[in-house]
């Protein structure tokens, strides 16, 4: 773990309160895996404020990226943060993804839970992995996001929104309800990898589980000290209560428990 000093080359909207940030830090750039996180000290608030944790969306050359929504206080005032500004990051931090996969690997993502899945899925690719497919869901087409990075990397992507904006209109587990049963029949083997809201976290959980697969859930709570000392990111696990930000964020889907 590193408490560095980074210096901001991008930062950028992209649509609908969703935002891009890089920042320059090698030494950590090389360190991170897939799953990670990072606690960022936004600069345009008081000393005294707690660091903000961002999942890495991908970490190369030198340089760390975040996808973010501007969703409180702390993201507000990050917007602020300019090219050649510094910033405080601490990282890497938690557990992240397995970086091998038997069969297909099926990514699921909400929102900005794709950011992970991105880095996931560009490691599984470098690493000579070629059956990746990733499902992406949101409430509304400006709610998908990184579609053209994903498919860049030359991986399948399937799209859903709860309006029918684009994509399947219904929930990203219709598309992947459907890929799950054609790789079944064809007598294929999957693990299941995915970040994003709870109730789509459950379900994708619980289709690992019911098929006898492995699952990798990446587990988004409120990570205050990022380091396990303050028990705010608590998980219940078969094992008892864990903490997200040491024994997390990603857990095995069967040692999940669900309230």
């Amino acid at each position: 773990m590193q408490d560095a000093s980074a210096r901001v080359v991008e930062h950028r909207e992209i649509g609908a309160g969703y935002r891009f940030l890089v920042f320059e830090v090698p030494e950590m750039a090389v360190a991170l895996t897939p799953g990670q996180f990072v606690h960022v000290k936004v600069p345009a608030l008081e000393s005294s404020a707690l660091r903000r944790p961002f999942s890495v969306f991908d970490a190369a050359d030198g340089k760390v990226s975040v996808l973010y929504k501007t969703v409180g206080r702390g993201t507000a005032a990050l917007n602020s943060v300019k090219p050649s500004d510094v910033v405080s990051v601490l990282g890497p931090l938690g557990h992240g993804f397995p970086l091998k996969c038997e069969g297909t690997a099926l990514l699921v993502g909400g929102g900005y839970g794709v950011a992970p899945l991105h880095f996931l899925a560009r490691v599984l690719k470098a690493s000579g992995h070629g059956d990746i497919e990733v499902f992406i869901g949101g409430r509304t087409k400006d709610d998908l996001l990184a579609v053209d990075r994903f498919r860049a990397l030359g991986v399948k992507v399937f799209l859903a929104t709860n309006d029918g904006s684009e994509g399947v209109k219904g929930l990203v587990t219709d598309p992947l309800d459907d890929e799950l049963q054609r790789i079944r029949e064809a007598g294929g083997r999957f693990e299941l990898f995915a970040c994003g809201p709870d109730p789509m976290l459950k379900a994708v959980a619980l289709r690992a589980t019911g098929t006898g697969s492995r699952g990798w859930i990446s587990m988004d709570r409120h990570m205050i000290c990022g380091v396990g000392a303050c028990y705010a990111c608590i998980q219940k696990t078969v094992r008892g209560n864990s903490r997200c930000c040491v024994e997390g964020p990603v857990f095995r889907a069967e040692d999940l428990v669900w309230e």
